[in-house]
């Protein structure tokens, strides 16, 4: 196989905090995985990864200020999730100190802000709820100002649902067409859902007609990321986000709780390891582009989840 993943293992400044040494021996599977695929984690603040990511045991405010040029320097980690933003919104200046920590060739996915997704609860705001002029001004254009060509995508991502929330699924696929459309030209978007019924055809029209694509998540109240990539396929050329996020079976808090620091795998899933990288498959198939964002409530240790899934890619590629 022609080696095509650009190398990412470049000398950096000196920080208090640099990518770990034992990465190198990543760099030789990284050229094996195609240059279109970029995978990531949702965060990269966890000291745990030390050994596996960071150079030694950094505190969580010195991965806040210098993590994020280490990380990127890994040869497995070419996208990362930005969830801060969906807890408030940030500034331009903000986005644009991130987007001088990475290569052109990294990818954000960055989260909207939650209130742009809940109809009612905590934190939820009428005014707000699917508004395109707030997201315009508040979310999107600062974002696509100040990370430029490295923003992949943004997400919205609605929360779990009744079945008949918004009206049931044909309202709310016709309220988030709506939503969509209204957005300004330029930035791709991606919608996940996380309320099964809702992945209708006409959810599949309201995201395609719009422009925009589906985020494939792996979650406990959805299908498989493979069933929702067959309900929802990606265009071709655009970029289709899948997330690895949380295993059946479990909660976030308990999960949290249980296996931090994140430093291994605690409970490995080879079920949705297989999916995902299926997944992933069939996407480059299309001709779309993978933006994979791993979590640690997926087995443990996103870090290790990407390792395995990368070689677990490269095996479906020698096939």
């Amino acid at each position: 196989m022609t080696p095509n993943q650009p190398d990412l293992f470049a000398e950096g400044p000196a920080a208090p905090v640099d990518v770990s040494p034992g990465a190198e021996t990543l760099r030789t599977l990284a050229t094996t995985l195609p240059s279109e695929l970029r995978m990531g984690t949702s965060s990269w603040t966890f000291p745990g990864w030390a050994g596996l990511v960071w150079d030694r045991a950094p505190s969580p405010r010195v991965l806040g200020t210098h993590g994020l040029a280490a990380y990127a320097r890994h040869p497995l980690l070419r996208c990362v999730g930005l969830g801060r933003t969906y807890y408030d919104t940030l500034d331009e200046r903000s986005f644009r100190l991130y987007r001088e920590q990475v290569p052109d060739e990294f990818r954000f996915v960055v989260k909207a802000d939650r209130r742009l997704l809940f109809a009612d609860g905590p934190g939820s705001d009428s005014d707000i709820f699917l508004n395109p002029a707030w997201a315009a001004d508040r979310v999107i254009g600062p974002a696509a100002n100040g990370l430029r060509e490295t923003l992949g995508s943004v997400l919205f991502q609605f929360p779990p649902l009744a079945d008949r929330a918004l009206g049931g699924p044909r309202a709310f696929a016709e309220r988030l067409y709506r939503f969509l459309d209204a957005l300004p030209d330029g930035p791709h978007y991606s919608v996940e859902i996380r309320t099964a019924a809702f992945l209708t055809r006409d959810y599949m029209a309201a995201v395609h007609h719009a422009g925009a694509g589906h985020a494939c998540v792996v979650h406990p109240t959805m299908p498989s990321v493979v069933e929702q990539l067959d309900a929802v396929p990606p265009v071709r050329g655009n970029p289709a986000v899948v997330r690895w996020m949380l295993q059946p079976g479990h909660r976030y808090a308990e999960a949290r709780e249980r296996w931090a620091p994140f430093a291994a795998l605690a409970a490995p899933d080879a079920e949705r390891r297989s999916d995902v990288a299926d997944t992933v498959q069939r996407i480059l198939e299309i001709g779309a582009n993978p933006l994979v964002v791993v979590g640690n409530k997926a087995e443990g240790s996103a870090p290790v989840s990407i390792e395995l899934l990368a070689r677990a890619v490269v095996e479906r590629r020698d096939v």
